[in-house]
């Protein structure tokens, strides 16, 4: 059979085509033959054809997470939320001051008692605070009834001359009612609204005996480690020949507030008094400084100066500096 005229002319090129292919140049992607780790062949391969690399997937969140849950408590909301019904809590400051120095002691109330006995300055101050909810949830609505008490005493322990008697005790039950609250004023979260039923009194005879009663209203504030408490009380009437101290109200005032600021685990608080008179004014401020100092125990320094640190000096302006222990303070 007689060969086509074009076969011939096939077989040069081909053999042309593949001597030239074996010694010129390789052909794409043989250089990569010998690399051993896969990432790595494949990438070489890319490179060889000019194919780019895919570019990076953004991660997708998962569905299966959670959301984030609500911001916590402040110190403040914590206190007057959480606490279980009945239990025993701290309800303000706990703390003994073993240096209370007075450079102005109250002594006229003392002359007679102590049959010219001078009081000293240096005395030891102390306060027991507690309070409990007796009563969650009042008629299924965010109110809570709570039982308060406190006691301030004042020691003059070093006075053995007069046998280091306690100079004065005020003890200050309390029912008061919290009323969880969610609005915003200057800034500031209205947490609890609080009304209070107060009878303060020294448990003394005359001529020594101070008591008053009150009803307190008050609000509670808070934004971030910042909490504020303000109140406002009226005293409830008394008749002349029970009443011991019928001008209180003109030293004391209707109403005070206590700022308390946390850093870290540091607490300042103030508390502020006045009467808001124009003629007479008087009132009272109280700087404390809580630190950390050994365990739950807190290293506590006090400034007081005006009028009712306590019943027997309602009438009286002191100065006073004092440093001590406390178990716990305002937040």
């Amino acid at each position: 059979m007689p060969k086509h005229p074009l076969l011939p002319i096939l077989a040069a090129a081909l053999a042309a085509y593949s001597t030239a292919g074996s010694a010129g140049t390789p052909t794409p992607g043989r250089q990569c033959l010998h690399i051993e780790s896969d990432a790595k062949r494949l990438e070489c391969y890319d490179k060889a054809l000019g194919r780019k690399a895919p570019a990076p997937v953004a991660a997708v969140p998962e569905s299966s997470a959670e959301p984030p849950g609500p911001a916590p408590l402040a110190a403040l909301s914590r206190r007057w939320a959480l606490e279980r019904p009945y239990a025993v809590t701290a309800y303000k400051p706990n703390y003994v001051l073993p240096i209370a120095y007075n450079t102005r002691p109250n002594q006229r109330p003392y002359r007679a008692a102590a049959q010219g006995e001078q009081i000293e300055h240096n005395e030891v101050k102390f306060q027991i605070s507690f309070k409990a909810k007796l009563w969650e949830n009042i008629l299924h609505r965010d109110m809570d009834l709570w039982f308060g008490y406190t006691q301030l005493a004042f020691w003059q322990a070093y006075n053995s001359n007069v046998s280091s008697p306690f100079r004065e005790t005020d003890y200050e039950p309390e029912l008061l009612l919290g009323i969880g609250t969610h609005y915003n004023l200057l800034g500031l979260k209205g947490r609890v609204l609080t009304l209070s039923l107060d009878h303060q009194s020294n448990g003394r005879s005359d001529p020594l005996s101070r008591s008053w009663n009150r009803v307190i209203a008050g609000a509670l504030f808070e934004r971030g480690n910042f909490a504020m408490w303000v109140r406002a009380w009226y005293r409830v009437p008394e008749s002349a020949s029970n009443d011991d101290n019928p001008d209180i109200e003109q030293y004391l005032g209707y109403g005070d507030i206590v700022a308390a600021y946390k850093h870290e685990r540091q607490t300042f608080s103030v508390l502020l008094r006045n009467n808001l008179r124009r003629n007479r004014n008087r009132g009272a401020v109280e700087l404390d400084w809580s630190f950390p100092l050994l365990g739950p125990v807190r290293g506590y320094l006090q400034y007081f100066n005006g009028y009712g640190e306590s019943l027997i000096d309602y009438n009286h302006r002191n100065n006073r500096l004092g440093l001590g222990l406390a178990l716990t303070d305002w937040l």
